[in-house]
């Protein structure tokens, strides 16, 4: 079997070609160990973890309780002050794989491929996908148009086929699942598996708060729109009223610095600390400033439910597809 058709699943030892996403400030360890307890694969981002010591011990916590495959998604961007403290972390400990994003995964490949690390990188096109495959990386994230969160410009379709067409590595589709015929679907198109986030908010084993979890189920994908002013990138958020007083375009004022040559490795850094503290303060506490990310898999929330159910009833849906 080729690269490029080995599926998730088989590339990792895993029963389903299902990765439950990374989601900033959501992601935890009770969600990893029921994700990986019921046959599929989960990851965490790093920056979940303030300290080092405590990025350590999430880690042994879950190595402690399974032995099945996770990952951690590394913010390998040059304005992330974490991201070589972190990176060496993780290969001292290993974990299974680690996913990059929002910059170049060169070094986080060349350090980790001889300890047996996988390394999958976040795309949004082709150029992209095919830089990180020269490189030497184990597979993409596809991230689509539908994904939540940071999401890219492309349909899952198109963007699959074309990555496809173009590179030898496996295609991990992250974006619009919410059944396990979506899953089926990505595959037909080509994907080697998927990257689910949205559904899997409004679980139990989430620390966010209980009025994010029932925005979950309240607001559906009509109500999911695009803010640049939140993270200097475009970002998938809840038209909540908040967010609508705030606007989801960025000002003369914000564009110009993330626009500027010199300016613009600051800018990003302001922007994203700002932004992130607002999405931060809503995610954990009952305010009105509330910035929600999601995307539009919204629409099929319609409680909140463990972990392992909304696991369970994603793997059953995929079997009846079989």
């Amino acid at each position: 079997m080729s690269a490029s058709t080995i599926t998730l699943d088989k590339m990792l030892g895993i029963e389903y070609p299902i990765l439950v996403a990374p989601m900033f400030l959501i992601s935890n360890t009770k969600m990893i160990k029921a994700a990986l307890a019921n046959g599929v694969t989960a990851a965490f981002p790093a920056l979940n973890y303030r300290t080092d010591a405590e990025l350590r011990a999430a880690i042994a916590d879950i190595k402690a309780a399974t032995n099945k495959p996770f990952g951690v998604n590394l913010i390998v961007n040059k304005s992330n002050p974490k991201y070589k403290p972190q990176l060496k972390i993780l290969a001292e400990v290993g974990v299974s794989y680690i996913i990059t994003s929002l910059g170049s995964p060169r070094e986080t490949i060349e350090l980790c491929k001889p300890l047996g690390i996988k390394v999958f990188c976040d795309v949004v096109d082709l150029k992209y996908a095919k830089i990180v495959e020269g490189l030497g990386a184990d597979a993409v994230i596809a991230v689509n148009n539908r994904a939540g969160g940071h999401a890219g410009n492309i349909s899952p379709q198109n963007l699959i086929e074309e990555l496809k067409a173009n590179i030898s590595i496996p295609i991990i589709s992250a974006g619009g699942v919410a059944h396990g015929k979506d899953i089926k679907q990505a595959m037909n198109w080509g994907a080697a598996g998927v990257s689910v986030g949205t559904i899997f908010i409004a679980c139990h084993e989430a620390d966010i708060s209980s009025e994010y979890k029932q925005a979950m189920v309240d607001y559906g994908e009509k109500d999911i729109v695009r803010s640049t002013k939140l993270s200097g990138s475009a970002l998938t958020v809840i038209n909540t009223p908040y967010v609508q007083q705030l606007g989801t375009k960025a000002n003369f004022l914000e564009w110009i610095l993330n626009n500027n040559k010199t300016l613009k490795k600051y800018a990003k850094m302001l922007i994203a600390w700002r932004g992130m503290k607002a999405v931060k303060k809503a995610a954990f506490s009952a305010t009105y400033k509330t910035v929600w990310c999601a995307g539009p898999a919204i629409e099929h929330v319609n409680s909140i439910r463990l972990m392992s159910e909304i696991v369970n009833q994603l793997t059953k849906e995929y079997r009846g597809t079989e």
